[in-house]
């Protein structure tokens, strides 16, 4: 029994990826299982297969599709190897799928989508940090699709959640590793905007106490201060008569009549 034709057999029963250490344990298991009289007969060598032979003859079996123009080739994946037809193909394969299509991601839910991806794993502050909006429904759009996941906790202040991709990620990307993605290691060294870091309870009060308070908030709180508010309000209101009162004529006459008698 041919090693390749064992692998081929298993990858085209297999509805999720396997991977090479997994094939190779298979085939030495399913080798310990035969019953007397029944096994290959090259039953030994087949006990001994290495992932090393898997992966040897998984390339040896993408060179024969191609050399025979077959429709569908071996392509590994986060999690192992699995037959995919080609794109060329994807207009008819679509029609086994005649169910509704899941919608595509809005340009927000791809941009967050990148920036955790390129610079994972971030908190939800810091993803918003460079977007510049808050990003609550979008990230929960991307971990119901399950191309996010909550990847543990930050070491800071508040201990906030950090988010990274899932292996669902790589596959609908078709990449095997995270360093795939398009301009990997020069994207990771790009300075980012950084989330302002969480205020203190004394510097909320001290925050406080300088922002500019309404007209309303003002007067209310002239009433409640009792005497010293009243005199707040009559300074203020002689004040504003010493800056806006001129005597009329009679009155400058009187005045002047007034200095003369008294010399």
């Amino acid at each position: 029994m041919e090693l390749s034709k064992i692998i081929e057999a298993l990858l085209f029963a297999s509805p999720d990826p396997v991977s090479t250490p997994h094939l190779a344990r298979m085939v030495c298991e399913a080798c310990e299982k035969f019953e007397e009289g029944q096994e290959p007969d090259n039953v030994a060598e087949l006990k001994q297969t290495s992932p090393e032979q898997v992966d040897a003859v998984i390339a040896a079996l993408n060179a024969q599709y191609q050399e025979s123009g077959r429709s569908f080739r071996v392509s590994e994946r986060a999690t192992g190897w699995k037959l995919f037809s080609l794109p060329d193909f994807g207009h008819w394969v679509r029609e086994l799928f005649p169910g509704k299509k899941p919608s595509r991601l809005s340009p927000p839910a791809l941009e967050t989508l990148a920036i955790i991806a390129y610079r994972q794993p971030m908190t939800k502050a810091a993803v918003e940090a460079v977007r510049g909006v808050a990003i609550d429904g979008v990230l929960n759009t991307l971990i119901d699709r399950a191309l996010v996941k909550i990847g543990g906790r930050a070491d800071l202040p508040g201990r906030p959640l950090l988010y990274e991709t899932t292996d669902l990620f790589l596959e609908h990307f078709g990449i095997k590793h995270i360093e795939d993605l398009p301009n990997s290691a020069e994207l990771r060294q790009v300075k980012l905007p950084e989330p302002e870091p969480p205020k203190t309870a004394d510097e909320e009060g001290t925050e406080n106490d300088r922002s500019p308070r309404s007209a309303e908030e003002a007067e209310t709180q002239l009433a409640l201060s009792g005497v010293e508010g009243e005199a707040s309000a009559e300074m203020t209101d002689a004040e504003a008569l010493v800056t806006t009162y001129e005597p009329s004529e009679e009155e400058l006459e009187a005045q002047e009549e007034a200095t003369a008698n008294s010399d």
